[in-house]
């Protein structure tokens, strides 16, 4: 597993936007948008990954996981 998958992702529509919005909770807000949801996820695991490099090479923690927290049932 990797790290970037200890970490939730959320790819939402905006109707504000008309797009859809790319975010992870805990590491990056809202960074990336488009039309095709599957795409803006791509984009998004790659700028999670990314991030968590940088962090990783300059020595800097990385925030607490926040997949596997049995987050499903609390928001259902």
């Amino acid at each position: 597993m990797t790290d970037s998958a200890r970490y939730i992702k959320i790819v939402e529509w905006s109707e504000e936007d008309g797009v859809f919005v790319g975010q992870c909770p805990g590491i990056i807000g809202p960074c990336c948008h488009g039309t095709d949801e599957v795409e803006v996820y791509r984009e998004l695991c790659e700028i999670v990954e990314e991030w968590l490099e940088i962090a990783r090479q300059e020595g800097r923690p990385l925030p607490p996981p926040t997949a596997g927290g049995d987050l499903v049932p609390r928001i259902a």
